[in-house]
């Protein structure tokens, strides 16, 4: 019989492992990537290799540096297989047989979005690869790393994440195959699947390993997926709720806690501490309470199977709101999906998410000997993503907005993980004193969001028991701390290290938290604008803006309004640049007309503009795949959403953004006549596109007629001349 998961038990920190015999080896300077290198250290062997598809930068800002570097202070040694050619086996050789697993990750992006466009066209360049090469990795690296390596030491465990795991770690919609895939751990064919920020299974894992205990019978790792025999469980304990059947017959229909008073039986089990020193042997667990009843801790939830997501939209977008409601690490229940008919069929098994880091743990991780550079074996070649954050610092993790497009959620989870001031400012002194080509520009401290910084729930038996997909929308839950002291404390003391110039803020800004902290918009404003700062309405209009779970323009209007007065406050001239998303599912065409009008109106003219890329597991793709919402109960009579699908209504909605291109005109005249708003077309202030076409920028459409513009005498600026250009 298998031990039960232990959910509600103390976490163990990342620190307070026993680290492995192989510490004597030492630090290295950069985690090898040949057999050269391995032997300059001493080794014989690497106890553990990760694949990754993004050039190896020994930076916390890429996860397979991160990840080297936490298993290399745990006293492992671990070597490096970046961008292998995965055409035959023989490049996973490259380091030999490792002596415990291969890790395995397609990066720091989904391959299928790092490698394709929103139009699903092959991009021309890759920002992690040397030069920006392209073709560097294959679509859906994940599986195809994982079976080569495989296929180049049968017998070694494979454990696969990163974010392109995480995103398809059950049945998933793949945009740019247009059909429902399986989890990639069935195409795979990987031991285990480690999802979300997998710190603390993947230490607990190598150590356990070391022991002598099989991949195959670690069932109880948060944040982790196995594939398990029809209808296992791990003891008899263990009860089973079956979401499977249509929503309406579904077995059972439990509303959610609303707060501690409804625990689910039993006082809770409060887990939560103060931030300890990081030492070895220490244990503790992290600030979060669990439920211990039955009823959660001890419950699987089925889910539709693979194949019955894929045969019926309705099902798949009843499972994807299940899915994001069982997202909270203090109450989620284990979710359990079948793959496979008859004898094939096999169960998909998701323990809950993983515990989020402490304070003192992100430190830890992030205060790791890394190298801040590439692998000297790329020599001078640029590779753009390391150029774009040489010189920026990564302060949290996380993020409780919930946008329903965002993928950040659903990998990083809901919980903010920040680190101490004291961490933040030592890794700015290291950027100036080891980081060739500072000038004293710090370009960013910021992470998934630039001012979600040591927010957090302002009771933990809230945050435990709480069902909200969203802590800022529809509005700015009550319960959520929105301080900014903490932040507002940390840019001034970044301001004082000697040799700091100037530090720049660009993650994106939540501006609707923003705006209740009048002195942090006069200190963001004040000291750390380039002049330009980026924002995301993502809309204008309530139809997608509900869709995306993001606020009206309610909220931009009055930070625009702060930024304004604070910018003249200080003597500057600075401006907001918006950030827009087309074809979003809830938007309609009369939405991108309003939203082109709202621009005009503005004086806005966007140079890069976004259409909506569905990716896997998001609220939103789930919106675009089935036309259901997952925001509400979804049944076959429940909301429909209106669809953006075709190419050429896609491609109008994003022509809408850019209004003021002469390229997009023709297709806009068209759309306007159609819709009966001829009266836009023109050659005044009021009219959004002109009634002309400049020559060689697009062709008129017979539904649309442009008209002649008459060019102008050189002699008299005011009278026509006695030609005219045709459009």
């Amino acid at each position: 019989m298998n031990a039960p998961l232990p959910l509600s038990q103390p976490a163990r920190l990342l620190s307070a492992y026993k680290p492995y015999w192989a510490k004597r080896f030492g630090i290295a300077p950069y985690l090898p990537m040949s057999r050269a290198e391995m032997e300059q250290l001493g080794w014989d062997e690497c106890d553990i290799v990760l694949v990754t598809g993004d050039a190896y930068i020994d930076h916390p800002s890429f996860g397979m540096a991160l990840v080297g570097r936490l298993l290399e202070a745990q006293g492992f040694r671990v070597g490096i297989i970046s961008q292998p050619d995965w055409t035959s086996p023989d490049d996973f050789r490259r380091l030999g047989r490792p002596a415990l697993f291969f890790g395995i990750t397609a990066g720091n992006m989904d391959s299928m979005v790092n490698r394709y466009t929103a139009d699903r066209k092959i991009r021309s360049d890759d920002a992690y690869t040397p030069d920006a090469a392209p073709n560097k990795r294959p679509d859906h690296a994940v599986t195809v790393y994982a079976q080569r390596a495989r296929e180049a030491f049968a017998g070694v465990p494979v454990i696969i994440g990163g974010i392109e795991a995480s995103l398809r770690r059950i049945a998933h919609y793949d945009y740019w195959s247009d059909t429902v895939r399986r989890s990639v751990l069935v195409d795979s064919k990987a031991d285990l699947l480690l999802f979300g920020n997998a710190e603390r299974a993947l230490v607990e894992l190598a150590h356990r390993l070391t022991k002598g205990e099989k991949i195959s019978a670690m069932r109880d790792l948060r944040g982790s997926a196995f594939m398990a025999p029809p209808d296992w469980k791990p003891d008899e304990s263990w009860v089973e709720l079956d979401e499977s059947p249509p929503p309406e017959n579904a077995a059972m229909r439990r509303s959610p806690p609303r707060g501690p008073s409804q625990s689910w039986g039993g006082p809770a089990l409060d887990l939560t501490v103060q931030d300890a020193k990081v030492g070895a042997g220490e244990t503790a667990s992290i600030p979060i309470q669990f439920h211990p009843r039955r009823v959660r801790s001890q419950t699987a939830i089925r889910l539709p199977s693979y194949e019955a997501v894929k045969a019926d939209p309705v099902l798949y977008a009843h499972t994807s709101r299940i899915f994001h409601l069982e997202s909270n690490p203090g109450n989620a229940r284990a979710l359990v999906q079948r793959h496979g008919e008859g004898r094939s069929a096999r169960d998909l098994w998701l323990n809950p998410p993983p515990l989020p880091l402490s304070t003192a743990e992100m430190d830890y991780v992030f205060g790791l000997p890394y190298a801040r550079a590439p692998h000297p074996s790329y020599g001078d070649a640029k590779i753009p993503a390391w150029e774009m954050i040489r010189f920026s610092i990564n302060i949290m993790r996380g993020c409780f907005g919930g946008c329903t497009f965002c993928s950040i959620t659903e990998h990083e989870g809901r919980i903010i993980q920040s680190r101490s001031e004291a961490s933040i400012l030592r890794e700015i002194e290291e950027i100036r004193d080891k980081t060739p080509g500072f000038t004293g520009v710090v370009s960013d401290l910021g992470g998934p969001t630039a001012n979600m910084y040591r927010m957090a729930c302002k009771d933990t038996k809230i945050e435990a028991a709480c069902r909200r997909l969203s802590c800022v929308y529809p509005d700015i839950c009550p319960n959520l701390d929105t301080s900014h002291a903490p932040l507002i404390s940390l840019y001034r003391n970044a301001r004082k290290i000697p040799g700091i110039k100037k530090v720049l803020i660009s993650s994106g800004l939540r501006y609707d938290l923003a705006v209740r902290s009048p002195e942090y918009v006069k200190e963001l404003v004040s000291h750390h604008v380039g002049g330009y700062l980026k924002i995301a309405p993502e809309h204008t209009e309530e139809g997608p803006l509900s869709k995306m779970m993001k606020p009206g323009m309610g909220a931009y209007d009055k930070f625009k309004r702060m930024f304004d007065a604070a910018s003249q406050a200080a003597g500057k001239e600075q401006y907001l640049i918006p950030y827009f998303i087309a074809a979003h599912p809830g938007t309609t065409d009369t939405d991108m007309l309003e939203l082109a009008i709202w621009l005009k109106r503005n004086g806005f003219r966007l140079d890069q503009v976004q259409t909506f890329l569905p990716t896997p597991l998001a609220i939103a793709t789930g919106m675009w795949h089935t036309g259901k919402n997952p925001l509400k109960r979804v049944s076959a009579s429940s909301e429909d959403v209106a669809v953006v699908r075709g190419g050429r209504q896609r491609k109008l909605h994003k022509a809408f953004l850019r209004y003021h291109d002469p390229k997009n005109w023709p297709v806009l005249r068209e759309a306007l006549n159609a819709m009966g708003r001829a009266d836009l077309i023109g050659n005044g202030k009021k009219h959004l596109i002109p009634a002309w076409q400049p020559d060689g920028t697009g062709s008129a459409r017979k539904s649309a007629p442009a008209l002649r513009r008459p060019t102008v005498s050189r002699a008299n600026p005011a009278k026509p001349a006695s030609k005219t250009r045709r459009p």
